[in-house]
């Protein structure tokens, strides 16, 4: 196997990733890491709110970085994607791998999980054969000290031939010294010996021959006996980062070096046993534990909630008690906020009549735009802000991971993505910010199924849809407290048949547009951990709600506009909106609706939110969205207006299943950078919706219900 090397030029990976070094004197530090070792904790303690996250150019992996300060220096932290190896079987583990060996890093600190630190070594060694510049944290030893798990850190910085740090990143024990380590690294002042994993003779003795071949001199860029070895193996996909990143073109000419013998195994697995039996060897020689009662107490607990029998019930237990919790705290402060900003809308109107300004003006500013803002605002942000909180809670406990074990077995049967019941479970908040955690997926066929079924769940903006309806037509011949309960099994009703729904789509785009095999994926079940209740709060509210509502009013502001003009603008003395609505009718009324409602569905794309202010607008002819005082107001108005449970029942039917809001469009167009698919994610609800509530209205109607 010979090797011709083609020089073009030096790329610049950190233009890629949008590092702006402001001076000779910062330095940039990567930050790596399995999932479920505190890398996140680890990062956010370090650099603060001095922080942004982006996407890797050319693929849908997040990274983060941000700046902190350590003796007059600056260093710049690249938060890179949590992954087990870096094997190349992930867009996660590429760009791990690529910064690492390409990004040139003044250094890499590996973060791992003191209570299974054999199991993270897999990940230290191989980062250990690419670049020399490691510094070890060993994170969470306040864990392993409460499971009786003790970390010989000197031993292990011994055997692993470079610094190895202690932390509870939590609490900030330790960083002081992970920092003093790292700028010692970064500045040469240490310098670092690192274990190199050893193959059998065959091996090396190729990877010799090979390196040998590469004349080019690569310089700290690049390991040239860990690229010989990836050579070796095949990995075509370490050939293209080559040669993207660093102009150097390495071509295989001939079969001129020995073939290894592997003894009858495949390379992959000779290479991954190496690793595997010296983690192993290393472990046993740092870590003692005197006893597993932690450990077999986070077993019994997984035993009932990831069982078959206790499994789901549990889960959809927990799931009906946060929608109640949602149900009965939005109330108030949706209550409080909406008055607050609608007083201030009476301000803006009096300074409107103080200057004179044109009637037409202060409808498209006020009673168009700001009136919706203000209901969109009102409605979304206390469900997200109750919501988001007691998920990431959930998150935080370690449950999430089990959820996706208790369903894997079903996305399974669906030819559908595993690790898709987490990013339906992100759909429940927001549906844009469930399609962003389609990233996870590294199928692209799975996570364009996940894409397009992720607006099965329902989002907080159609939540007070489905729970005034619920109200007024299913739980209101109760009172008090028992309404508030059937409202929430209602719900949760009618979410487990969006899940079904996204089972049943999932499995049928696997066999039409997306056909294909499920792929298999590893899934850690990490230990119960006490929540972060301040960290839950900030993440939450910072990351989750404030973003979702700011793209949210984005959109409702033009939508706001536009629906003012709909509803004011006259031909023959009847508004636009009156005759959207007598043209719907017909196609309505076989969906068990009216053209008002289907016209309050078509103009709220912009926001969920804004749908039923949008239907009580047109029921009253008012011109401009209002919404009753009371739930009872509400009832007689739909009523006087032909509901009957049928229509309540499609309306909730439709409201699950009908296109997704602007947000998610504009999300899905970003994420899968394809207008064909963003359309194919509007049609395939919206037809399910379309055909569910046909069949739904037709059966009753010929049973002589109603």
């Amino acid at each position: 196997m010979g090797l011709t090397n083609k020089s073009t030029g030096m790329g610049a990976l950190k233009e890629m990733l949008d590092i702006r070094i402001n001076t000779s004197d910062d330095i940039i530090i990567a930050l790596a890491g399995n999932p479920n070792t505190g890398k996140s904790t680890v990062f956010n303690s370090l650099t603060g709110l001095n922080q942004h996250t982006g996407n890797w150019t050319g693929k849908t992996v997040t990274t983060a970085r941000g700046n902190y300060k350590f003796k007059n220096k600056n260093f710049i932290l690249v938060d890179l994607p949590g992954t087990y190896s870096l094997l190349s079987n992930s867009a996660e583990e590429e760009v791990a791998r690529d910064f690492i060996c390409f990004g040139n890093p003044n250094a890499t600190v590996v973060v791992v999980d003191a209570t299974c630190l054999e199991r993270n070594l897999n990940l230290v060694l191989q980062i250990m054969e690419m670049t020399d510049k490691v510094v070890v944290c060993v994170n969470l030893m306040d864990e392993a000290k409460r499971k009786m798990i003790q970390v010989d850190l000197h031993k292990l910085s011994e055997l692993l031939g470079v610094p190895v740090v202690g932390t509870n990143a939590r609490s900030g024990e330790g960083l002081d010294e992970l920092m003093d380590a790292v700028y010692k690294v970064s500045g040469k002042q240490l310098i670092t010996k690192p274990t190199k994993v050893t193959y059998n003779d065959s091996i090396e003795k190729a990877i010799e021959e090979i390196e040998s071949k590469i004349n080019v001199p690569i310089g700290n860029e690049i390991n040239k006996r860990w690229i010989s070895l990836k050579l070796i193996d095949g990995d075509e996909t370490i050939i293209e980062s080559i040669k993207k990143y660093t102009g150097l073109n390495l071509i295989l000419e001939n079969r001129d070096v020995n073939e290894p013998d592997f003894g009858g195994n495949d390379l992959r697995d000779e290479i991954v046993g190496s690793i595997v039996k010296l983690a192993e060897d290393i472990g046993s020689q740092v870590v003692r534990a005197k006893n597993n009662r932690h450990k077999d107490l986070d077993r019994k607990i997984d035993d009932i909630l990831t069982s078959r029998l206790f499994g789901i019930p549990t889960m959809i237990a927990l799931l009906g008690a946060i929608f109640w919790i949602t149900i009965v705290g939005a109330n108030y402060p949706s209550d409080a906020i909406a008055k607050a900003l609608f007083t201030i809308e009476d301000r803006l109107t009096g300074l409107f009549v103080f200057y004179n300004a044109p009637e037409w003006l202060h409808g498209v500013l006020v009673l168009g735009i700001y009136r919706t803002l203000a209901w969109v605002v009102s409605v979304m942000l206390p469900p997200m802000a109750i919501f988001f909180p007691l998920f990431t809670l959930l998150e935080d406990l370690g449950y999430l991971p089990r959820v996706a074990f208790n369903l894997d077995n079903y996305f399974k049967k669906a030819c559908a993505h595993g690790k898709q019941a987490l990013t339906m479970c992100m759909g429940f908040g927001c549906n844009a910010a469930g399609v962003i955690g389609c990233r996870i997926i590294d199928s692209p066929r799975e996570r364009l199924i996940a894409i397009i079924t992720n607006f099965f769940v329902p989002c907080n903006g159609r939540f007070p849809i489905l729970i005034s309806v619920t109200t007024i037509f299913i739980a209101g011949a109760a009172s008090g407290f028992f309404q508030t309960i059937i409202g929430a099994l209602t719900i949760t009703a009618v979410i487990l048949l969006g899940v079904i729904m996204t089972l049943l789509i999932s499995k049928i785009l696997s066999k039409t547009i997306l056909k294909g095999v499920p792929s298999t994926f590893s899934l850690e079940l990490p230990p119960y951990r006490k929540p972060q209740f301040g960290r839950i709060i900030v993440r939450s509210i910072f990351d989750r709600t404030i973003f979702v509502l700011g793209r949210a009013v984005m959109v409702a502001a033009p939508a706001g506009l536009f629906i003012w003009l709909m509803a004011n603008y006259n031909i023959n003395n009847i508004s636009l909106l009156d005759h959207g609505a007598a043209f719907l009718q017909p196609f309505a009324y076989a969906l068990g609706m009216d053209g008002y409602i289907l016209m309050a569905f078509i103009l709220g794309l912009p926001a969920n939110e804004i749908v039923m202010p949008i239907l009580i607008m047109s029921y009253m002819s008012t011109g401009t969205m209002i919404e009753l005082e009371s739930l009872e107001a509400l009832r007689s108005l739909l009523i006087s207006h032909g509901w009957t449970w049928l229509t309540a029942i499609n309306v909730m039917l439709f409201c699950l299943m009908h296109f997704p809001c602007g947000t998610t469009l504009l999300t899905i167009k970003k994420e899968t950078k394809s207008w064909k698919w963003t359309f194919v994610s509007f049609m395939v609800p919206t037809i399910a919706g379309i055909v569910v509530t046909f069949v739904m209205a037709q059966l009753v109607r010929w049973l002589g219900l109603i």
